[in-house]
């Protein structure tokens, strides 16, 4: 059987190996991954439920690709709650696997996860940078909803010219409004 503490440690390195290829960093990020795992994600609006059960979800993906099964993942991985790093990658692959996906560009989960983390004023945030106080601030601010009304601050998204208070919206409708925006730019329409 394998060791509990092996499949957490390669949960971590799989999460890791996701949006850290080369295409999106060169840098060392691991410092800042270990502290977002271990920071519990909550949330304020009611329909993040669904951010928090994606985050929670991924672990079970992790299982079918590792060939972990699914009552040991729950036993070893469900001792703690979603982590933001877990609620971040899953909506990561959820934009670019419900909404971005195309094959003229390959798997954009990478670009999403660290548009995202440069948002969150994070992107810096490199081993050699690595400032677990400032961490803590900036995931607060997200949190915490302590942002402008365009998402510029701290939110996991910004948009130029929000229909509403990104600060009143949950994650989904933030992704989408930025989506629509990036896509006006992006492909001139």
């Amino acid at each position: 059987m394998i060791p509990d503490e092996y499949v957490r440690s390669e949960y971590l390195r799989w999460m890791y190996e996701l949006v850290c290829t080369e295409e999106y960093t060169k840098l060392s990020f691991r410092k800042l991954f270990a502290h977002l795992d271990s920071v519990e994600f909550r949330y304020s609006h009611p329909l993040d439920s669904s951010r928090y059960e994606d985050g929670v979800n991924l672990r079970y993906r992790f299982g079918r690709e590792a060939g972990i099964e699914d009552s040991r993942i729950a036993y070893i991985l469900d001792k703690k709650p979603c982590s933001v790093l877990e609620m971040l990658i899953a909506l990561a692959i959820r934009c670019e696997e419900s909404i971005m996906e195309d094959s003229r560009y390959g798997d954009r989960t990478g670009q999403w996860f660290w548009e995202m983390i440069v948002n969150l004023e994070l992107g810096w945030m490199n081993d050699p940078n690595y400032d677990a106080m400032y961490v803590d601030e900036r995931l607060d601010i997200f949190m915490d909803r302590v942002y402008d009304r365009n998402g510029e601050g701290g939110c996991l998204f910004r948009v130029k010219d929000p229909t509403r208070d990104m600060r009143t919206a949950d994650i989904w409708y933030q992704m989408n409004w930025y989506l629509s925006e990036y896509f006006k730019e992006e492909y001139h329409v």
